[in-house]
């Protein structure tokens, strides 16, 4: 029996009213999410981030969301009341943003931002949530819980930064964790290590994972299936592990613009972009 997904999209459109008339954002997305590791990937601009902010209703003002299905758990997520989806939100579904230093709040410690994650979904004692948030410290590879609950986030470097980050989402133990670029602003040491740290939480825990990335070896390497994303569509979606023989010229074009330590080439490779790619089939002959 197969298992029942636990988001489902279908058909996800994300249009802003501007001055200058409508502006589509996402068109016609669809996919499913089990217990797994999603990547998706484009460049700046392909829908991305907007199609994960829209799942978690976090759409910006002047956005309209619509869809055939946008389902978490069974739940319409298009018309569930504010109520439910505050129970949602944080709780069952968790988003990493992609640079600490924006989405940590400044005048509170860290310690009490995570306590804060925690007992907003849970009821709990400040005693049990304190005792939970260094829990979760430890967990996230953090080698001194109890000073680093003590800073603030301007005492933390990039990479202990986000691995805060990553804890106050999981403390809630959320079903699907939501992460956009979460290491678009680490060096490649620490970036490596904050993905371990994610892979090894998602994997214990079970919990399913979008991570939108530019990065395609990374997406690779990381995770189970991927979508790629182009003015708002979904060109191509395969197996993670067969990205590198992926079929679409815009995915191919993708690929051959990474730079190869082999190579000797005077001139790096430039995408050549097809008006057709946006096209409602994605497809160029």
């Amino acid at each position: 029996m197969a298992e029942t997904p636990l988001l489902e999209v279908d058909d996800l459109h994300v249009t802003y009213r501007t001055p200058k008339g409508p502006v589509t954002a996402v068109r016609g997305v669809s996919f499913t999410l089990g217990r797994e590791k999603l990547g998706i990937v484009g460049e700046s601009g392909s829908g991305k981030s907007q199609t994960g902010r829209a799942v978690l209703g976090l759409t910006a003002g002047g956005g309209d969301v619509r869809a055939k299905t946008l389902k978490f758990s069974g739940t319409d997520l298009l018309t569930a009341d504010r109520r439910t989806l505050r129970e949602i939100r944080g709780n069952r579904i968790s988003m990493v943003l992609q640079d600490p230093k924006y989405s940590l709040n400044p005048v509170m410690t860290v310690g009490r931002q995570i306590s804060e994650a925690f007992l907003v979904h849970q009821t709990a004692s400040k005693e049990e949530a304190r005792a939970r948030t260094l829990a979760m410290l430890k967990a996230v590879h953090i080698r001194n819980p109890e000073r680093v609950a003590r800073a603030y986030p301007h005492e933390l470097s990039g990479g202990m930064g986000q691995r805060v980050m990553i804890a106050m989402m999981m403390i809630p133990e959320p079903d699907i964790i939501i992460a956009d670029e979460p290491t678009s602003a680490l060096d490649v040491t620490v970036s490596l290590q904050v993905l371990a740290i994610l892979d090894e939480m998602v994997t214990r825990r079970g919990t399913g994972l979008i991570l939108i990335s530019h990065d395609l070896n990374l997406v690779a390497s990381f995770c189970d299936r991927v979508l790629i994303m182009y003015a708002g569509r979904v060109v191509e979606t395969c197996a993670a592990k067969d990205l590198h023989n992926a079929q679409h010229p815009y995915t191919r074009g993708l690929l051959n613009c990474l730079p190869k330590i082999e190579a000797h080439a005077d001139v790096l490779p430039t995408l050549q972009r097809d008006p057709r790619w946006a096209e409602a089939d994605g497809k160029s002959p």
